[in-house]
């Protein structure tokens, strides 16, 4: 057979649904509230075949500009030879999820509120600093020993 071009060419395991996750999509789906600004992943849902996005854009992260009564506008990168060009396409919401990208973050905002609210010391910094270089480590000349892995490397041959 000859070689296919299609728009879902190369897809059959891309958009294939899980083991035992056939069938009609949850209603929660369908309920999730979707606002401006909101960070959702794109993953094609290989059940629902209307608005599905392209697969390039599976598994991709964007950000919401737009809400319609039957799709989700969402803005996403996209490498075009030596540029990275804003793509705007539209998706139903089957084939988008609430993404977890910020949750590390909104995590360590919500500790430094907490902590800043339990203890006013204004001497102590609530940013991240980078780990560093470790600590000295003092090697006691009489009570290590060296063996070497391979002694007979540097035998001389001649």
């Amino acid at each position: 057979m000859p070689h296919a071009y299609g728009y879902r060419a190369g897809t059959r395991d891309l958009f294939k649904r899980g083991f035992r996750r056939h069938g009609a999509e949850h209603l929660s789906t369908y309920m999730t509230p979707y606002k401006k600004g909101d960070f959702v992943d794109v993953v094609g849902n290989g059940a629902i075949h209307k608005g599905m996005p392209h697969k390039f854009y599976h598994g991709k992260t964007g950000r919401v500009f737009n809400v319609n009564p039957n799709s989700i506008g969402v803005i996403i990168n996209k490498q075009v030879r030596n540029r990275i060009v804003e793509k705007r396409i539209h998706v139903r919401v089957e084939h988008i999820r609430r993404s977890q990208c910020q949750k590390k973050f909104k995590d360590h905002v919500k500790a430094l509120e907490a902590q800043k609210r339990v203890k006013r010391d204004k001497t102590k910094s609530t940013k991240r600093m980078p780990q560093g270089p470790k600590g000295e480590l003092k090697v006691e000349s009489g009570k290590t020993t060296v063996t070497f892995q391979n002694p007979e490397f540097h035998k001389e041959i001649f």
